[in-house]
């Protein structure tokens, strides 16, 4: 194997490109550590390597890097994020950090690799790919073996950002809505990606910044179409072109639920980095490595797509509308049990409660529906809140079946409406895991 000996640490090491160069460099015979945010996601996803926990918001001088490096030959950069946010700096993570890892890699004389993104230049229109270019701007002044990589649209087995988005929209049942239809795309394989990676790691590539993107680009409608395709949806038929005033809504309402924490593929960034285009030159890395990349039907042609695909893009779909009927089925549940007060204690009281304990049941009850709503739109509570959900709904049932059976009676069948109210929980939690 020709990575044997080589001892290779990657940055953000689970997540959509990093597991895969990960799994890759591991087939290739190196030693992997992973750096990651989260030890324990890190350990869940890549079980059988070692996992190095850090924060690259926190790692902004040289000497923050010198124990992680210890006894690296190569580090691969697969971190990044889309848009700031609450758990999100894009300075830190894509230049403060990233320059100083390039000084302490200098001292002890380990290369890099810079996993970037096409049209990542100082003046770029958004400050994800501003950031990015400083980063590789950083890593360029130091004296170290170095190898940029700008990819173009990934395209892998598994989804995440701009390749869940495809699928997602390809999954939208009789229609195809598409914003920018016209807009060049140029795609990259994850294989080719993972290869590139692995030849700069081995040294068997010049230095220098390549761009990773098939020979020719095609229209966003085009690729969308081949990915329904590819997932064996039935094509659409409607298209609808989304007009830029929609799009800016959708985006500033994805922008706003950031800051709640959803990671939206739909953010102002994503959609501004679509409108540009992805677009870059195969050229270099054609004369360097002396092959081509796949275009977009041969990468679909190498990958497997079976119904946990076409199962996990109708459920991200869906995602969206599930949280928020949850949200507001709970929130108006308590608002209601608020300002009917008197009726509903009224129930209890008819069963032989005191007034008092029946007021104060109704009033906390309300008060924990309410905070239950409200809990799952903040994305780090969300999946926790749907088991609360689930497990309050339970309570309810159980109670009410105890205290006042005649409600199983009732025309209105009020104990028989908490069915869905503990199943849907159950169906969205799933949803809500991260990785």
């Amino acid at each position: 194997m020709r990575l044997s000996g080589k001892n290779v640490l990657i940055l953000g090491a689970y997540g959509f490109i990093g597991a895969a160069v990960t799994r890759s460099l591991r087939v290739e015979g190196a030693q992997v550590s992973a750096f990651v945010r989260s030890g324990a996601t890190g350990a869940r996803v890549l079980p059988d390597v070692t996992v190095v926990q850090g924060d690259l918001r926190a790692c902004l001088r040289p000497e923050d890097w010198i124990a992680a490096l210890s006894g690296i030959d190569c580090v691969v950069n697969c971190a990044g994020a889309l848009q700031d946010g609450p758990a999100d700096d894009l300075e830190a993570a894509h230049h403060t950090a990233i320059a100083a890892l390039g000084k302490a890699c200098e001292q002890c004389d380990i290369a890099v690799v810079q996993i970037s993104a096409i049209g990542a230049t100082a003046d770029a229109g958004t400050d994800f790919m501003r950031t990015k270019a400083a980063g590789d701007a950083a890593l360029g002044a130091c004296a170290i073996p170095l190898w940029v990589f700008r990819p173009g649209l990934v395209i892998g087995q598994s989804d995440y950002g701009g390749t869940a988005l495809l699928r997602m929209l390809a999954a939208v049942p009789l229609l195809q809505p598409v914003a920018y239809p016209k807009t060049p795309v140029q795609c990259v394989g994850m294989p080719d990606l993972c290869h590139a990676v692995s030849a700069a790691v081995a040294k068997e590539l010049p230095q220098g910044a390549y761009d990773l993107v098939e020979d020719e680009p095609a229209p966003l409608s085009e690729v969308l179409e081949e990915t329904r395709r590819w997932m064996g949806f039935p094509p659409a038929r409607v298209t609808i072109h989304m007009p830029a005033f929609l799009t800016a809504s959708v985006a500033a309402c994805a922008d706003a639920l950031g800051w709640l924490g959803w990671r939206s593929p739909l953010r102002r960034n994503a959609l501004t980095l679509i409108a540009e285009g992805v677009v870059g030159n195969p050229a270099p890395y054609q004369t360097a490595s002396g092959q081509s990349l796949e275009t977009l039907p041969e990468i679909y042609a190498g990958l497997t797509c079976a119904r946990e695909h076409r199962l996990s893009a109708r459920m991200a779909l869906l995602m969206p509308l599930v949280v928020a009927v949850l949200s507001v089925f709970w929130v108006l549940s308590g608002v209601f049990g608020l300002f009917g007060l008197s009726q509903a204690a009224a129930v209890l009281t008819n069963a032989g409660w005191g007034v008092g304990m029946a007021t104060t049941s109704v009033l906390f009850w309300s008060l924990i529906d309410i905070a239950l709503g409200l809990a799952i739109l903040w994305r780090p509570w969300a999946a926790r809140a749907c088991l609360a959900q689930c497990g309050v709904a339970l309570f309810y049932l159980l109670a009410a079946s105890f205290a006042v059976p005649d409600l199983w009676l009732d025309s209105l069948g009020p104990l028989t409406k908490i069915l869905p109210a503990i199943v849907l929980p159950l169906v969205a939690w799933p949803l809500l895991q991260s990785r």
